[in-house]
């Protein structure tokens, strides 16, 4: 359907029907899941991708003269998130001082009471019905609403207030890649499996060690980081915030992976890992549990 349903809300009544609009375009890139996503692409850099918008609409006409700008906003759909809306929403890194918890409309959170997305991205081409991306946050396969010129007179307000984002406690650490981190994660990425090099930078750059929104634990010689059922091993230099990706290693035992049952659709990819890279086998605690 083209059409909208629904009138203006007139006169303090709400109750004038749902909007229905149709998407404009998908977008196309590498982050098949939440966690392969940047939480805000301009900070990450990466995230290309490619803006692909319906044939038959006439929409290679919309999108002249597109290509003179550097910057666009792009409309979407957190088209995956599960459960209802939330009123509050725990920031990823929280105010020094003040609550850990903000009201959602003073957030970017994905769980809004209408899931509505904007990002900011930046241009790298046109080309039909084609628009070429960089520095996006979606997941492959959004759906997205409109897209819109960044114009920096109207756009651009930089010694706006930021709020409670003002009082964040940063702790941006850089993450560098050993030789053998880069070999393995190549070979995983090469096989169709998940981007380990850009999702472990993605997941340690900010607070690497807040277990509450990311699979880590410390170990002897930094931590290790749950990706799926890969394990990365990192080393950590607190006192200059730096981490070292050390190495790759499968999180099945030898025995899951001798067996025939495969939930997660994945025990091909890590017995051709293991095949490949024998050392890269699974830890065990002294407790008896698989890091």
């Amino acid at each position: 359907m083209d059409h909208v349903i629904g009138r203006a809300v007139r006169d303090g009544d709400w109750d004038g029907g749902e909007w229905s609009f149709r998407p404009v375009a998908v977008f196309r890139g590498a982050a098949a899941r939440k966690y392969d996503a940047p939480r805000q692409g301009v900070f990450e850099g990466g995230g290309e991708g490619v803006v692909e918008f319906a044939p038959g609409r006439n929409f290679e006409t919309a999108l002249r003269d597109l290509a003179g700008f550097s910057r666009a906003w792009l409309l979407f759909v957190f088209d995956r998130n599960a459960g209802s809306w939330r009123p509050t929403a725990r920031p990823p890194v929280a105010p020094a001082e003040g609550p850990e918890r903000v009201g959602v409309f003073a957030t970017r959170s994905p769980y809004r009471p209408n899931p509505i997305g904007l990002s900011c991205v930046r241009l790298l081409g046109v080309e039909g019905l084609r628009v070429r991306v960089a520095e996006a946050d979606l997941l492959d396969g959004t759906p997205v609403l409109d897209l819109k010129p960044y114009v920096p007179a109207a756009d651009a307000f930089p010694d706006a207030a930021a709020g409670w984002v003002e009082r964040q406690a940063a702790e941006r650490w850089a993450v560098e890649e050993s030789a053998p981190f880069r070999e393995q994660a190549a070979a995983v990425l090469a096989w169709r499996g998940p981007d380990l090099a850009a999702t472990a930078r993605l997941q340690l750059s900010l607070a690497p060690f807040d277990a509450t929104r990311k699979r880590v634990a410390r170990t002897p010689e930094g931590g290790v980081l749950s990706l799926r059922m890969f394990r990365i091993d990192f080393a950590a230099d607190p006192a200059s915030r730096r981490l070292t990706l050390l190495r790759v290693r499968s999180g099945y035992a030898a025995a899951e992976l001798a067996g025939a049952d495969d939930p997660y659709g994945d025990k091909d990819l890590h017995r051709r890992f293991v095949a490949a890279f024998p050392v890269a086998a699974v830890f065990v605690d002294r407790g008896g549990s698989a890091w």
